[in-house]
């Protein structure tokens, strides 16, 4: 299959080259967001000026303490949110709305129980109607190849397993080409086997497609696992309290997990955020 005809791009190398050396793909300055509950007349101040930046080819994750606005930050920087302060750029441009330089893939997969995979995957280009169907449908197949999906295109979401309906999820917001893919907890609802294995296949996928990748979770393995670093919010309202660079070889299987520098970095952001958990009333006293 002509990988240039169906836009999927396998052959850049920026993920290997040192962060300093990248561009940045995405930046958030000072942002602060407030939310006024007007059912109890109360403001929650959620984000109290976030600094972050996602260097291209770069997958961070983002920690934190429950309830800190972890998934408030991602839905900000997809546009779906307004902020009250600071600026998000991708790409050097502000961020006031979604677009199609950014995907979101939720922790349930919600896709459309009537159509099969293939279909389900095309479903965003189908709406933004730039594509001829025959590029379209040969996007769409290159895409079910690459999440590990050969042979399922015509199945429909309730024959596929859990982790399957989730690689279908991550295709489909491939599908448009964003620039950015935010991951909002998707592995969350896997049962632990397949979480495992996913956190593996995201890794592959990533690669070969060279996407940027801003990833919240809650699993601390998780996140070390996937990322070239580690961004551990503080309690509400939200500021990043520590930065964790992830200095693990960049080819990783799930092995590396029983490596000691590995268990040190896991022990490393715990207490970073069971500090923070501390002030919400979360602290373990055992």
């Amino acid at each position: 299959m002509d990988q240039t005809q169906t836009g999927i791009a396998f052959e850049h190398n920026s993920a290997q080259q040192p962060a300093s050396a990248r561009s940045i793909k995405m930046a958030a300055r000072n942002v602060r967001l407030d939310y006024y509950n007007e059912r109890i007349g109360q403001l929650l101040n959620v984000l109290a000026g976030i600094d972050l930046s996602v260097h291209t080819g770069e997958l961070v994750s983002i920690v934190g303490p429950s309830g800190c606005g972890k998934s408030t930050f991602l839905t900000a920087v997809d546009g779906l949110i307004s902020i009250d302060d600071g600026e998000i750029r991708v790409d050097d441009q502000i961020i006031t709305k979604p677009g199609p330089d950014r995907a979101m893939v939720f922790q349930n997969d919600s896709l459309f129980p009537w159509r099969t995979v293939l279909q389900n995957v095309t479903y965003g280009l189908e709406l933004q109607q730039k594509m001829p169907r025959a590029q379209m449908l040969e996007r769409g197949r290159a895409l079910v190849e690459l999440v590990g999906l050969q042979g399922f295109g015509d199945h429909y979401p309730h024959e596929l397993s859990g982790g399957m309906r989730q690689r279908v999820n991550i295709a489909r917001a491939l599908a448009p080409d964003p620039q950015l893919l935010l991951l909002d907890e998707p592995f969350a609802a896997l049962d632990a086997q397949t979480r495992e294995f996913m956190q593996a296949e995201l890794l592959k996928i990533l690669e070969r497609t060279q996407k940027t990748a801003l990833f919240i979770t809650h699993q601390i393995d998780e996140a070390i696992f996937l990322s070239s670093r580690v961004a551990v919010f503080s309690a509400r309202p939200a500021r990043i309290k520590e930065i964790v660079s992830i200095d693990l070889p960049k080819q990783r299987t799930l092995a590396i997990k029983l490596d000691p520098r590995f268990r040190h970095l896991q022990d490393h952001i715990w207490r970073l955020i069971e500090e923070e958990s501390a002030q919400t009333g979360m602290h373990n006293h055992a």
